[in-house]
Parts: C-alpha cells; sequence; structure tokens
C-alpha cells in the first residue's frame, strides 16, 4: 500500500490494522553450481537469507541445491521442474523463484549454471509457461541479462543482476538482495514494509556503491522488468520508487506491478484477502497512469480523478480491517 492510500485511511479515521496471515506464497530458491569454495559458502548464506524471509513471510519455502539438500538420484534439473510441474496443478497466489550462482552466455543462449545439467532461459520460460499465478523470476547469476527478454510476460516481474550476457564476472547483487528483501529500512514509501521494487532499488545501489568504493569497474548492472516488454530498466531511472523516463510506446513503465510483490507482509498488506488484494492492485495501476497523466490535466481534474481513485482504495483496507476483525474470537 502506497503513502497516498495510508493518506486516505487517515482521512477515514483508520487508525490501525490487526494483522492476519499473509496470501499464499511459494518460494523455490535455486542454488547453483558455486566452482569455488569461496562461493559455496556465500551462496549458502544468501540462500539462507531467502529462507529466513519466506518463514518470516509464511511462505512455503523450497531449497534446490543447498549444502543441506538432501541426496538424491535426480539432478537439480530434474527437481526444479518436479516442483513447478506440480505447482502447475495447484498454483499458489504468488511463485517467487530465485536463483543463486553463475550464468554464462554464449552470443545465443544465457544459462544458470546447476549442478548436473544447467538450464537455458527457453526452458526456464517452458517451465513456468503452465503456472497462471503471479510470478517474480529473480536471477542473482553472472550473464543473466538475457533472462529478462526470454521470460518477460504478463502477470510477472523478472530481475537480472546484469544487464546483458555479456556481464559475466562473479555477481555481487544477490548479497545485497537477500539482506533488502525482508529488512524494513529498504522501505521507501514508508507503508511499513519492503517491496520487491524496494529491495532491488537497495541491492542496485549497494551494488553500484561496492564498485565507486573499490574503485572498480562495474561489470554488473541490475534490471527489472514487470510490464512484459522484455525490455526491463535499469534503477538509475528511478526517483524512489518512481520512474523518472516514459516509455516510447505509451505503456505503464516498470516498477508498479513490482512493488506489489511484498514477500514478508506487515499490518495492512498482511490483512489483505485475495480479493479485495486484487482490486487493490488495480486500483494502484490506475494511480500509476494517473501519475504519468498529471501535467496534461488541470489541478482541478487531477484532484477528481486522485480522490476516486484514493477514497476506493481507503474503502477497500477498511473493509480488510472488518474481515479481521469478525474473524477475532471474543475473549471470555
Amino acid at each position: 500500500m502506497n503513502w497516498l492510500a495510508w493518506c486516505a485511511l487517515l482521512m477515514l479515521g483508520e487508525d490501525e490494522l490487526p494483522d492476519s496471515p499473509p496470501s499464499n506464497t511459494t518460494v523455490i530458491v535455486v542454488v547453483g553450481q558455486p566452482g569455488e569454495e569461496q562461493y559455496a559458502a556465500q551462496f549458502e548464506e544468501w540462500a539462507g537469507r531467502w529462507e529466513a524471509a519466506a518463514a518470516q513471510g509464511n511462505a512455503r519455502f523450497i531449497g534446490i541445491g543447498r549444502a543441506n539438500s538432501p541426496a538424491s538420484e535426480e539432478t537439480d534439473r530434474d527437481i526444479l521442474s518436479c516442483e513447478l510441474g506440480q505447482l502447475s496443478n495447484t498454483p499458489p497466489e504468488t511463485l517467487w523463484l530465485v536463483l543463486i550462482g553463475h550464468g554464462t552466455f554464449d552470443g545465443k543462449k544465457a544459462k544458470f549454471n546447476l549442478r548436473g545439467p544447467d538450464m537455458t532461459a527457453a526452458e526456464f520460460g517452458e517451465l513456468l509457461q503452465p503456472l497462471t499465478c503471479r510470478i517474480a523470476v529473480v536471477n542473482c547469476a553472472s550473464a543473466g541479462g538475457p533472462f529478462v527478454n526470454q521470460l518477460s510476460g504478463s502477470n510477472r516481474v523478472i530481475v537480472s543482476a546484469t544487464q546483458s550476457g555479456f556481464e559475466y564476472n562473479y555477481a555481487r547483487f544477490g548479497e545485497y538482495l537477500s539482506h533488502a528483501i525482508a529488512d524494513e529500512s529498504a522501505d521507501l514509501d514508508k507503508d511499513g514494509q519492503t517491496s520487491l521494487l524496494e529491495a532491488w532499488l537497495a541491492a542496485s545501489a549497494q551494488t553500484r556503491e561496492f564498485y565507486e568504493r573499490e574503485s572498480r569497474l562495474a561489470t554488473e548492472h541490475a534490471l527489472l522488468d514487470d510490464n512484459g516488454d522484455g525490455k526491463g530498466t535499469p534503477s538509475d531511472w528511478f526517483r524512489g520508487i518512481h520512474i523518472t523516463k516514459s516509455s516510447k510506446d505509451n505503456t505503464l513503465p516498470d516498477g508498479t506491478f513490482a512493488n506489489q510483490f511484498i514477500l514478508v507482509p506487515r499490518g495492512a498488506e498482511a490483512d489483505l484477502p485475495l480479493e479485495l488484494r486484487q482490486q487493490r492492485d488495480e486500483l494502484e495501476v490506475q494511480l500509476a497512469k494517473l501519475r504519468r497523466e498529471k501535467d496534461q490535466l488541470s489541478e482541478e481534474e487531477y484532484t477528481q480523478k486522485l480522490e476516486a481513485i484514493l477514497i476506493p482504495l481507503a474503502k477497500l483496507y477498511r473493509e480488510a480491517s472488518q474481515i479481521s476483525s469478525d474473524e477475532v474470537p471474543e475473549s471470555k
């Protein structure tokens, strides 16, 4: 929930919203072939932070390729295919697929390096195609830029640690993202929780600061795509959570949908049932579109359109709080 919706709630006299269990979420973290022992330890730490964040959000967590993964005759590729196949039959509301490790690119195909046979971006796309839920694919590996183009689509957020397949050096972005995903200090819109957009912006800034501090040439530039155009947007196009540049084809810029992916819901977000969350998300898309039209409207027109979005948002959250209050048993 953005700060404008909070303002509307205050206008309606809503003092606080009770907590309730978050929506049905599955987090799959795949740790690839580390190559060197030092990377194995680092990748395991990153995966551990994602597992802790999933636990905070009461999400189902599936770890593949980790140090404590049970021995199996199946390859990690087979295990991942099986897990995603099962989810296609009974999809969660939201799926997070996090890839931690190294990647390669031969000029045509980008791959994520698994223990055993690797997987191309196109093969990941085939596995995800049957899934109808909201999906966030977070590729923390090197040379992962082509994953943005290959996996971009409706109802998806794609994050890549690099902007192209030719950024093939070890990528540090994943370390910073694993810290930021549940870190309240990364909350830019001050709604009490950290979205994927906010975590990506924080991790991108910290990655950039690392190279500047070490006086090194940056070898990774993270991208985010959530409008389905397959192009991706760099973090320096944003001021706060809002993008500062307009697309030539007038499509909604990247960022709005990613800001609705929250792994650790708190407060009002945790209180929203699926139906109300979907209504809220649509209202926030309308709000993002209205912001882009602001310069073309008179102040009166803009205010009227703004109220037409904020008041339903406020009523929606009040309805959610009433539902939650009704579900709390009376004390004896």
